[in-house]
């Protein structure tokens, strides 16, 4: 099944990866506090049953078939797989870690893009983005180092985080004007439980901690428990149509914004600020970040305008 082509509308792009960088850091707020309770796989397990169960019904109401050819199951499977990965590394980093700085090491995702860019997919990547990056690796090492000092290794989870979504992110831009995206997000989540349903069973069977999904009794815990199913479930879905509607050029700057509304939300929920040297990686890992954006911008531009244009047809 093949979308109908949808014409770019940066505006409308940009309004729904601004709710996106509203929405996910409120979601790992929301999981950063259930995790304390509850575990990581019942987490990450009620994310992507949400999304199936909200997303596949709507799908059939809304009249959208839900059959993809082999190419688009194949990246859909493979989107997922990214996914699942990101999601539950992100959860498990959030126990140990200060929400804005788990959300800054992550960042270093721009960079890994980059570099796969290059040294994958064999595209041009000047010195001066080479240059940027590693300075944005220099800014993500100073938000780890304090982090690091202090709960050791979980302090890298979030560069398995950044591969993930790094990975994730490039499939879907392959996919997302291709595949609806109510669609494209009620598939990825049932494939995501397909994905989760052997590390339950064997959870089941050997009483392995950690692995087995006990519900909570709690009201709120559980009302909290649909508050981030659902949160995760709309902002990934405003995050496919962001790419969907627009460059992705356009709207990759946006996303800086999860670290400050990061920060923000993870002051208010947990007073947690980062200290000074943290404080200065995250502020050099954006400037870097945002410096490459604007060099593939500018070279974008100029390749453009060095391609020969085709002549107009004469008029008959």
């Amino acid at each position: 099944m093949k979308a109908d082509a949808i014409p770019d509308k940066p505006f409308l792009g940009i309004l729904f990866m601004l709710g996106f960088c509203v929405m996910a850091p409120l979601g790992d707020g929301l999981a950063k506090y259930l995790g304390a309770q509850v575990s990581v796989l019942l987490l990450v397990v009620v994310r992507f049953g949400t999304q199936a169960i909200v997303l596949l019904p709507l799908s059939r109401v809304l009249n959208r078939s839900l059959l993809l050819t082999r190419r688009q199951l194949w990246l859909t499977f493979l989107r997922t797989v990214f996914h699942v990965i990101g999601l539950t590394t992100m959860f498990t980093s959030l126990l140990y870690l200060p929400l804005a700085d788990a959300l800054a090491i992550a960042f270093v995702m721009p960079f890994i893009m980059l570099l796969l860019g290059k040294f994958v997919l064999h595209e041009v990547v000047g010195p001066h983005r080479l240059a940027a990056c590693t300075v944005g690796f220099i800014g993500t090492l100073l938000v780890i180092q304090p982090n690091f000092a202090t709960v050791g290794w979980p302090a890298l989870l979030p560069l398995v985080v950044a591969v993930a979504f790094a990975l994730f992110m490039l499939v879907t831009r392959q996919i997302a004007k291709e595949v609806d995206a109510i669609t494209l997000q009620g598939i990825s989540g049932a494939m995501a439980i397909a994905l989760l349903a052997p590390f339950l069973v064997w959870g089941a069977l050997t009483q392995t901690k950690g692995l087995m999904l006990t519900a909570p009794t709690d009201p709120q815990t559980l009302w909290l428990l649909v508050a981030l199913g659902l949160l995760g479930t709309v902002a990934h879905l405003a995050m496919t149509w962001s790419l969907r509607l627009a460059p992705s050029a356009t709207v990759a700057p946006m996303q800086y914004l999860e670290i400050p509304f990061g920060t923000l939300i993870g002051w208010l929920l947990f007073q947690d600020l980062p200290n000074g040297l943290a404080a200065l990686g995250i502020v050099i890992t954006i400037a870097a970040g945002l410096y490459i954006i604007a060099r593939e911008q500018a070279t974008a531009k100029r390749l453009s305008q060095q391609r020969p244009q085709t002549p107009a047809p004469p008029a008959v």
